[in-house]
């Protein structure tokens, strides 16, 4: 059976909704293993037993969650010229574009040589006072239904070998 591993950082809840959604779509036909793991308790280990990935951050000032960057700074180079190849998806929760973010995550997916399974997916929630950004966030049905066909997505491709 093939692995797929969420790696995720969630301050507001945004992002781990975000992951739910791709664990529950993944996981859904049975024939996927889904691990899903907070950014601070994975670890290369973790990295180099997946098959594909999935990386869930939010934005904090144009750039990653700094524990999302903690786990690629503890995982890049145990895992580099290892992992080639696998297919990964990029997820961002933000507060206005998530561009920022979305950069960072791709330029180290690129490193690694890890292959886009789908466009990264940027949910914004238009936070932008300090109150409505440290609010915890609920993000909207359409949203978790274009988290879940990433989720569906990469478990069909690990299914069909195409990842």
């Amino acid at each position: 059976m093939k692995t797929l591993l969420i790696v995720y950082c969630s301050t507001t809840g945004g992002t781990l909704q975000m992951a739910r959604a791709v664990a529950r779509a993944a996981a859904a036909g049975g024939e996927v293993a889904v691990r899903m793991l907070e950014a601070s308790a994975a670890g290369p280990t973790d990295v180099l037993a997946a098959d594909a990935y999935v990386f869930a951050a939010p934005e904090n000032l144009a750039s990653m969650a700094g524990l999302m960057k903690d786990f690629f700074d503890r995982t890049y180079y145990a895992a580099l010229e290892r992992i080639g190849g696998r297919a990964y998806a990029a997820l961002v929760c933000a507060g206005s574009d998530g561009q920022g973010a979305v950069r960072q995550i791709e330029r180290i997916a690129t490193g690694w040589r890890l292959k886009a399974a789908c466009a990264s997916t940027i949910v914004c929630t238009h936070a932008q006072t300090p109150a409505a950004i440290a609010a915890p966030k609920t993000i909207a049905n359409a949203d978790i239904g274009r988290c879940e066909e990433v989720g569906a997505l990469l478990a069909a491709g690990l299914s069909a070998g195409i990842y």
